[in-house]
């Protein structure tokens, strides 16, 4: 039980109601939202509530982050339920999905459970897990994913891998329709994605193998022939070319499930941004041309890209400080994704609504979590957001166990200032 909570003065963006007004928020002890809006201001104060004025501030429903790679289990040096949760609140994020990407890999019931229960025990913001959609994420055998849904699995995935066998995947997606499960899979052509960056003249000049379109596109259209044949609830984790785009749009129009995400990484950095080989910017897939991003993000602003995720995957030195072509693929994002996003708000090129609908409403819809709405009734995971903040990400400064940031002293304008999990503060810059 918290103290109640009145929070005053805000503009209050809420996109699960097209809600965007001046207004309060009043939060019961229990962490529910009484109200929100503008109607909230003459309804008065709870008894001992706690009140703060949020004038100058935007308070959205919490950040939804549905793709986050950890190292617990296996890993601990790398990330932590415990250590993530933090970097997650410091970054608005209330909510994310747990790839099963660990060591043993999340492919039964008994690893669903332990994260779910060291989530609640360590870490201040939600934690969902994702299941392995095949058994140690080999791509051979399904897992139970009657069963995994059952014990807390929000989501199917082969996590950093793509699905190669065919026969595999429509089992999987046929079998994963009737229990409502969301399959999510990254699109990897396992023999032309074997590069090291996008292929084009600036790998050339670099003298690093190239990763073409194509290592997405192909795998991506069969994966929405498979979606649209067994009808089930598809998405793409991470699409990065505007070709992919038009391949869902299609997808979509003969009737296909399907949604997709694009990590921050890709709506604000290109190739360019690898320089003289700088591994921080290797990730997977590899950062596109300014084309490409600029195409991404006119999707995103049309919303014909549903969501936005950090895909913050820790790496330490020992997997990052070598040679590009040896480095392994990944960034940290959590608290960086919101301050990355509102670049796009001051560009102009994304309204802000957009940007939290698909960093909070989007994703909970997409994966059945309690989350992204400051409806009454619904758990009090707000974030206070000052859009015009300046700060400069300092590495040393970071709250995740792992560095690997391609953000490292970039100056950022606008960051959460406080983040909320039912009602309780978890995160403030006060």
């Amino acid at each position: 039980m918290n103290k109640p909570l009145v929070i005053n003065n805000a503009r209050i963006i809420d996109p699960s109601r097209s809600l965007d007004e001046m207004g309060s928020i009043i939060v019961d002890a229990e962490g529910v939202i009484l109200a929100a809006g503008s109607e909230a201001r003459n309804q008065g104060a709870p008894e001992g509530a706690e009140i703060r004025d949020a004038s100058g501030l935007v308070a959205a429903p919490g950040l939804v982050d549905a793709q986050v790679f950890l190292g617990e289990p296996g890993a601990e040096h790398r990330e932590t339920l415990a250590s993530a949760g933090r970097a997650a609140a410091a970054g608005g994020i209330t909510s994310f999905i747990m790839m099963p990407d660990t060591d043993p890999v999340i492919d039964d019931i008994a690893l669903v459970e332990f994260i779910r229960n060291g989530a609640r025990d360590r870490s201040p913001v939600r934690i969902h897990p994702a299941a392995a959609l095949t058994k140690g994420l080999h791509g051979e055998e399904m897992t139970e994913i009657g069963m995994l849904k059952e014990a807390g699995a929000v989501s199917f995935t082969n996590g950093r891998k793509g699905l190669s066998d065919s026969l595999v995947l429509r089992r999987a997606m046929t079998y994963a329709r009737e229990f409502g499960a969301v399959i999510s899979l990254e699109a990897r052509e396992k023999y032309l994605g074997n590069g090291v960056m996008h292929e084009g003249l600036f790998a050339s000049w670099l003298g690093l193998s190239g990763i073409p379109k194509e290592a997405e596109l192909i795998p991506l259209e069969r994966d929405l022939r498979i979606a649209t044949l067994t009808k089930a609830r598809y998405h793409a984790a991470k699409i990065s070319v505007p070709e992919s785009v038009e391949a869902i749009r299609l997808a979509r129009a003969r009737g296909a499930n399907v949604t997709c995400g694009i990590s921050i990484n890709h709506l604000s950095l290109n190739e360019n941004d690898i320089g003289e080989y700088r591994t921080f910017f290797k990730m997977y897939p590899p950062l596109r041309t300014e084309s490409d991003r600029t195409g991404m993000v006119e999707a995103l602003a049309k919303g014909d890209i549903d969501i936005i995720v950090s895909a913050h995957d820790p790496q330490d030195v020992d997997t990052k400080r070598l040679p590009f072509g040896d480095a392994a693929d990944g960034a940290i994002g959590l608290e960086t994704m919101l301050a990355a996003a509102l670049r796009l708000h001051h560009s102009g090129q994304v309204p802000l609504t957009r940007l939290i609908h698909a960093m909070s409403t989007r994703p909970a819809e997409i994966f059945g979590l309690e989350a992204g709405t400051l409806k009454p009734g619904a758990k009090a995971d707000i974030v206070l957001i000052d859009v015009d903040e300046p700060w400069i990400v300092a590495k040393d400064a970071l709250l995740s166990r792992s560095k690997n940031t391609p953000f490292e002293d970039a100056r950022f304008s606008g960051r959460a200032v406080a983040t909320y999990v039912g009602g309780r503060l978890v995160h403030s810059l006060a």
